[in-house]
């Protein structure tokens, strides 16, 4: 259920930026939708859905935030390689030894 949830929430980040960057600039000239094209929707309309979906998709990001952090604090397994102790050896462990050089059998 969390992997599920993650990644619906960085899908609606995705979506986030990507609606966030299309709107159009007040103050300079970073927006990348602010010019004055000619398209099958007017201006005021443009902005107007734009700013829907931004507040639909940052609603969407503070839910899925919150439902993130509430299972995150549900876990009971250990997700933390400190928390588990390791195992203790069976046998001891021998150190390993050089290998000898042969004794040529023949001459």
């Amino acid at each position: 259920m969390q992997s599920v949830l993650l990644v619906i929430h960085l899908l609606v980040v995705l979506a986030l930026i990507v609606v966030v960057l299309l709107q159009r600039s007040e103050g300079g000239g970073l927006g990348m939708g602010g010019g004055q094209g000619g398209g099958l929707v007017s201006v005021r309309g443009t902005a107007n859905l734009l700013t829907r979906t931004t507040a639909f998709l940052a609603a969407a990001f503070f839910f899925t935030s919150i439902a993130l952090a509430i299972l995150s604090t549900n876990r009971t397994e250990t997700s933390s390689v400190l928390d588990v102790t390791p195992a203790a050896p069976t046998a001891p462990i021998e150190p390993i030894q050089p290998a000898q050089p042969g004794v040529p059998l023949s001459e």
